[in-house]
């Protein structure tokens, strides 16, 4: 059984959504970054945090990335081209959507308020309307972002569009919208958002 440490509204809903989809059993400890808990396996303070047959894994990309490899399911096989364009994909949303998100984060309560420039935002929504459009013509025919299977790179997207609506940063390509809604609607998006 896996261990993760993290609060639900956080990167940590991917770690969570990835063990549902995969059918995987797990305690999650909903514990807020730099608390005792966190501090206890990660020194950054920074959640979540996968325990792993003891080890502690951190970073809710390279976790979703390690279980998906680990269980052979919301992957491609590495060495392949597909796994190829499938981390592609990856860092492009981690470049393009998180950044900018987690960015306006900072600027909105993260960092000390006299460290804080409202005026960024203006520019990061700017920069996440043209990394939508640059998206949605990455998209593949299926109803998923690589096509007919649902990979890591779903789970990034999926958790970036819900924390984008909740940032106020609209979500403008029509196409999207309809991801979105469609992969809200998975069952195993539901019970990680239960928790």
């Amino acid at each position: 059984m896996y261990k993760v440490i993290g609060s639900l509204k956080s990167r940590t809903f991917r770690v969570l959504w990835a063990l549902e989809e995969l059918g995987l059993p797990y305690e999650h400890v909903a514990a807020s970054p730099r608390s005792d808990e966190v501090l206890a396996v990660n020194p950054s303070g920074k959640v979540p945090v996968l325990i792993a047959d003891g080890v502690p894994v951190t970073d809710s990309t390279a976790i979703v990335q390690f279980l998906a490899d680990r269980h052979g399911g919301l992957t491609c096989p590495a060495g392949t081209l597909d796994r190829a364009r499938q981390d592609s994909l990856t860092q492009f949303l981690l470049d393009e959507f998180d950044a900018a998100l987690w960015m306006a984060a900072r600027h909105s309560f993260i960092l000390p308020e006299a460290l804080r420039q409202s005026a960024i935002k203006d520019s990061l929504k700017w920069e996440f309307a043209r990394s939508q459009k640059t998206l949605v013509g990455r998209m593949g025919t299926g109803p998923f972002l690589m096509g007919a299977a649902m990979t890591v790179p779903d789970l990034i997207l999926t958790h970036c569009g819900t924390w984008a609506e909740a940032a106020r940063f609209p979500i403008e390509e029509p196409r999207l919208v309809d991801y979105l809604a469609a992969m809200r609607a998975r069952p195993a998006y539901g019970r990680a958002a239960a928790l």
